[in-house]
């Protein structure tokens, strides 16, 4: 499961960048770029801490119980005011 830009979209609805994320995670910043790639796979304790900290259980709800990734991204998206362009989501990079 490509899980990454799902992590990435929640962190950045809190308006954190990777260093403030792996602080409060207790975690390196280079993990949160691994798990955000797609590098490396958080387990889901980390999962959990992550959701808990951004305010993302929703997120974490969606993931357990196997909602489509696209439908998580345009959930957490559509609360940040993502930008609609000829028909495709602008996700600043993240597909």
């Amino acid at each position: 499961m490509l899980y990454g830009s799902i992590l990435r979209a929640c962190r950045e609805r809190k308006g954190w960048n990777q260093e403030e994320m792996a602080h409060r995670l207790h975690v390196n910043q280079s993990d949160i770029s691994k798990y955000e790639n797609n590098v490396k796979e958080p387990p889901m304790s980390l999962f959990q801490k992550w959701a808990l900290v951004t305010g993302s259980q929703d997120v974490l709800v969606a993931f357990i119980a196997g909602m489509e990734g696209m439908t998580i991204l345009s959930t957490i998206l559509s609360t940040v005011g993502t930008a609609i362009v000829g028909g495709f989501i602008n996700l600043g990079g993240l597909l």
